[in-house]
């Protein structure tokens, strides 16, 4: 069959026409995501290892790590259950606040869990020798305590001059009523090496709206929890929760220490008399906090991670969704957080996202 070079021609023509259609169809790459990240998770926790966000929050049954390259494109992301508590004993109920962290070389889950009784809340260690904490084995560790063994959740760990620290929220005493910021040195990643130090405890007014109205509780409970470690300059910014979450007045604080100082002295720590991040019922975002912080992967922009309702007297419960948004510098060193960003409004992405 002979084709004219003609109508050669006119199916090139008629190719090249399709081909670009077809390409003018494929959706560009979003530049901008809207909070929340997910529908619903509360403590939300990330940390960045060889080109990966790893991200998890409590779910209270389990532990559930999230991998991507894209924290804005949570939803989207690879998920694992990585541990499972067990049927019983002191570590099998109410699993909170989960935080990965990678230390010489190794991934430790640290996570405050109790045996179905508030009051025995403690906290524990997880061990993963993988290069993917979604792989491997998680090897417990046991309780990380302090020779108080006294009540105890939302632990953190962070360096300073080549030594690690760990940082959480506690009770002084046996009975609830109070929960106060404790810091103490590590040993080693699952052994707390030495007293605490009390740094922070709920004296303003607006850390203390901690009302509540339930037979198995107090009345009141004043409320600092959920303690997070920046440093900028030479300024270490520990970033806590403040009154209760059951709250819409839940909060962030912040306290201050210069790097170069002894950081297990009482006198190190400065805290800010005010709150630097707040509800905002006007941008209908209620009861923001207990935070962690991301870089973008091109590490060009800071970001906040925080839990936070969309309407008021929500409490603590599984309505509480994360989120994300830039933050910048003071000139003291001291990070402006601005004010929380409703949902639903597009955000430019992290930079050097993918």
């Amino acid at each position: 069959m002979r084709v004219s070079f003609k109508s050669l021609l006119l199916g090139a023509a008629l190719l090249i026409s399709s081909l670009g259609h077809s390409q003018q169809k494929k959706p560009a790459p979003a530049t901008t995501f809207t909070n929340p990240l997910l529908p619903s998770g509360a403590d939300p926790w990330s940390i960045y290892h060889d080109g990966y966000y790893y991200y998890t929050h409590t779910t209270g049954v389990n532990i559930t790590l999230w991998k991507t390259n894209s924290l804005s494109q949570l939803d989207k992301a690879e998920h694992r259950v990585v541990w499972t508590p067990p049927a019983t004993g002191p570590n099998s109920r109410d699993i909170w606040a989960p935080e990965l962290h990678r230390i010489h070389g190794k991934w430790y889950l640290y996570y405050a869990a109790d045996g179905g009784k508030n009051d025995d809340h403690r906290l524990w260690v997880l061990e993963n020798s993988s290069a993917n904490p979604l792989e491997g084995t998680w090897v417990d560790k046991g309780q990380l305590r302090d020779v108080t063994n006294k009540w105890a959740i939302d632990g953190s760990v962070f360096e300073n001059e080549g030594k690690l620290y760990f940082v959480w929220s506690g009770w002084e005493g046996d009975g609830n009523g109070r929960q106060d910021i404790y810091l103490a040195r590590l040993k080693n990643p699952w052994t707390i090496d030495g007293p605490r130090l009390k740094v922070s405890t709920p004296v303003y007014a607006w850390e203390r709206n901690g009302d509540l109205h339930d037979a198995i509780n107090p009345p009141h409970v004043d409320v600092n929890e959920g303690p997070q470690v920046l440093r900028h300059g030479k300024k270490l910014v520990l970033v806590y929760s403040a009154s209760g979450c059951w709250t819409d007045y839940y909060a962030l604080g912040m306290l201050t220490a210069s790097m170069d100082s002894d950081l297990l002295q009482p006198g190190s720590w400065t805290k800010s008399p005010r709150p630097v991040f707040q509800q905002d019922p006007a941008a209908g975002v209620y009861a923001p906090g207990h935070n962690s912080f991301f870089k973008s992967p091109d590490g060009t922009q800071d970001w906040l991670l925080y839990h936070a309702n969309n309407a008021p007297d929500q409490g603590c419960g599984r309505l509480r969704s994360p989120r994300a948004q830039p933050f910048t510098w003071n000139a003291d060193d001291t990070p402006n957080f601005g004010r929380p960003i409703p949902p639903g409004v597009p955000i430019a992405r992290p930079s050097g996202e993918k």
